[in-house]
């Protein structure tokens, strides 16, 4: 069985990146792209763990020689994928996870059709504003209008998730680690070609309750509470 690729999206303080770090401990055979970006480190982010930070320069070399799967420019940062990880994940039979944003992701599903998308959404603008508020503290980030840029920027990102395959809303972790599980191991028994397992049958019908056509009432909800609330400008982040 060829690898599976996955692509996992969301605005900037939905809780993706705890549940990429919870999922990895859970499912073997993952392998995990870190990013390439031009811009600078926050808080306590670290060279090769959230990203790899390069050098514009560098990036743009990069981009000659054809280096990257995907990439973007966001508020003039550049923020790519490297072909090399696909390579490197082929090569173990691994997996491979993608945490990209929803321009990365048109890229990769131009290229690749048969990619699994992922996109996790936050409970309600009022939760993801508490936790903006909370992450701020410790990256040291302190100006109202970053929070309203990123604020408004989410509903901007949150239209998007009609290109998706699954939808994930981050509310209690636990229980969104267990569905983002079910989710790629799912797609893998699915892809096996063989008779599922009655645990493999509790995974599926797991991870259908996520399948984007399930989920559009819970969506149309959460778009409602960015509506209700007064329009802000926001940071895009990767």
């Amino acid at each position: 069985m060829s690898s599976i690729r996955y692509i996992i999206s969301a605005p900037s303080g939905s809780g993706k990146t705890t549940l990429v770090n919870e999922l990895r401990q859970y499912v073997p055979n993952l392998e995990f792209s870190v990013s390439y970006t031009t811009r600078q480190p926050r808080g306590s982010e670290q060279d090769g763990r959230e990203y790899h930070f390069i050098p514009r320069e560098e990036f743009e070399a990069m981009i000659e020689r054809d280096e990257f799967l995907e990439y973007a420019q966001v508020f003039g940062k550049y923020y790519g994928t490297a072909k090399s990880v696909l390579r490197h994940a082929e090569e173990m039979g691994h997996d491979l996870l993608l945490d990209i944003d929803v321009q990365g992701e048109r890229q990769v599903k131009q290229k690749m059709p048969d990619a699994v998308s992922i996109f996790v959404l936050p409970p309600s603008r009022k939760e993801l504003e508490s936790r903006l508020r909370k992450r701020s503290v410790s990256e040291n980030v302190h100006a109202e209008d970053v929070i309203r840029r990123r604020l408004d920027e989410a509903r901007r990102e949150i239209e998007n998730y009609p290109n998706y395959d699954y939808i994930l809303i981050n509310d209690r972790l636990e229980q969104s680690v267990d569905r983002l599980q079910a989710i790629v191991l799912g797609e893998r028994i699915k892809r096996s070609g063989k008779p599922p397992s009655p645990q493999e049958k509790q995974y599926l019908a797991s991870a259908e309750k996520s399948l984007k056509a399930n989920m559009q009432d819970k969506i149309r909800d959460i778009l409602g509470t960015f509506d209700e609330s007064a329009p802000a400008a926001t940071e895009a982040k990767r």
